[in-house]
């Protein structure tokens, strides 16, 4: 069973910023931000890409499958670039954390009992 302290430990390592694909894509931003036509294209291109994945998560929600996997990836994407679709992103995150506490706790008071 994979405790809160250890779900946490794990978002925390795999946000490091000194990681080298993040450094890899922090340069790579750069270079596009630099030029104001390449940025407004890539900020469209980012929206497009991120919508259409959480929308279409959101259409597999009710499938058997990994629906909200699919919304939670989209949101990854619109977070690059959208300060507000970062916020919901990490408010998710939050209370995906507080359910998989309740859960745990709610098997093991089962197995008790």
């Amino acid at each position: 069973m994979v405790t809160e302290r250890e779900l946490s430990d794990d978002i925390v390592e795999a946000e490091r910023p000194d990681r080298p694909i993040r450094r890899l894509l922090r340069g790579i931003r750069r270079r596009i931000h630099e030029r104001p036509a390449l940025r407004r294209a890539y900020r469209v291109l980012v929206g497009v890409l991120g919508g259409t994945i959480a929308v279409g998560g959101l259409a597999l929600v009710p499938l058997p499958g990994p629906g909200w996997l699919v919304v939670f990836l989209g949101l990854a994407i619109l977070g690059t670039e959208f300060a507000w679709a970062a916020r919901v992103a990490g408010w998710l995150k939050r209370m995906l954390a507080r359910f998989w506490a309740w859960w745990q706790a709610r098997r093991a008071a089962r197995a008790a009992s």
